[in-house]
């Protein structure tokens, strides 16, 4: 056990892509978490204001309603980069593309929309991390 800690502990310190996998899986758990979790208390911004009307047409209830179903599947996503980052990238990426399809058909949201397609090839680089540097990976 001593060491596969020492193995980790020398990666971290010398292994560029070791630490982006690290980094990336780290941000990509913990903000779909935060921004999940915000969306049933609208602390950082009024989220309903993100949702396009048409796709809110599409929903039952109300847009803050349609947010807490988003909230759940953000920290369902979060949670799932924590315990399978291949996997776990992919849904990110696929969630943001959705994101940036909505955002695309809502005026004065395109300058989020492009910050969040930085954010979908990053959920992306973590996925292909992952084939390499998640833990129990096969060969």
């Amino acid at each position: 056990m001593a060491t596969d800690v020492s193995g980790i502990r020398s990666a971290l310190r010398s292994d560029p892509s070791h630490q982006a996998f690290l980094l990336l899986r780290t941000v990509f758990t913990v903000a779909p978490v935060l921004f999940g979790l915000d969306k049933f208390f609208n602390v950082m911004v009024e989220w309903p204001v993100y949702l396009a009307g048409w796709i809110d047409g599409l929903l039952p209830g109300t847009a803050q309603q349609a947010m807490y179903g988003i909230g759940v599947v953000e920290i369902v996503a979060g949670l799932v980069v924590a315990v399978a980052p291949r996997f776990g990238g992919l849904l990110v990426a696929a969630w943001l593309t959705g994101i940036i399809v909505n955002l695309l058909t809502l005026p004065g949201f395109h300058d989020v929309a492009l910050r969040d397609f930085g954010l979908l090839v990053a959920a992306l680089a973590l996925a292909r991390l992952a084939v390499e540097r998640a833990p129990g990976k096969t060969a």
